[in-house]
């Protein structure tokens, strides 16, 4: 069997976001109270949240083992892309493994508290958006970066000579 290299030493990438999301979010566990706040810019706080739910507090009612099993299920499968694709898909592994640390870091604190601690909070006057984190942000980055990737793809797909 020939070697074939692939994606796999992007794996850094979400080991760094662990890393950073796990670290944040116990800075602000130890520093804050529960929804103490603290005001860095006039549209921006540092509080302390806990978000039981999926994206936006969605589905705030499941148990918390029912995001961990779909954490795991969607890591695994990006594990096993990374191993079985070609290396030269570096914006769709990147995007991936961006994915795959920001589900990891909130699946960590499923685990461990049973809700994920968010603390980024931007605001308007009275309307603030739903607080997150680094692992939010991340598997945000992720996405964007996976639709760039399809709407890439797609335009090589129509603008290629075989097509």
């Amino acid at each position: 069997m020939a070697f074939r290299a692939t994606n796999v030493h992007w794996l850094w990438l979400s080991a760094a976001i662990i890393l950073l999301d796990q670290v944040t979010k116990q800075l602000v566990f130890r520093s804050l109270l529960k929804y103490e706040r603290i005001e860095l810019l006039p549209i921006l706080n540092l509080t302390h949240l806990h978000n039981t739910g999926a994206a936006f507090s969605m589905f705030a009612e499941f148990p918390p083992w029912v995001f961990i099993v779909l954490g795991v299920a969607v890591s695994v499968w990006i594990l096993w892309w990374l191993r079985n694709h070609p290396r030269d898909e570096h914006l769709l592994a990147v995007a991936l493994c961006l994915v795959l640390g920001g589900a990891l870091g909130n699946v960590i604190d499923r685990a461990a508290r049973g809700y994920v601690v968010d603390f980024i909070d931007f605001h308007w006057q009275t309307w603030h958006y739903p607080a997150f984190n680094v692992a939010d942000i991340a598997i945000t980055l992720g996405a964007l970066m996976l639709v760039l990737d399809m709407l890439l793809s797609s335009r090589r797909a129509s603008s290629s000579p075989n097509a």
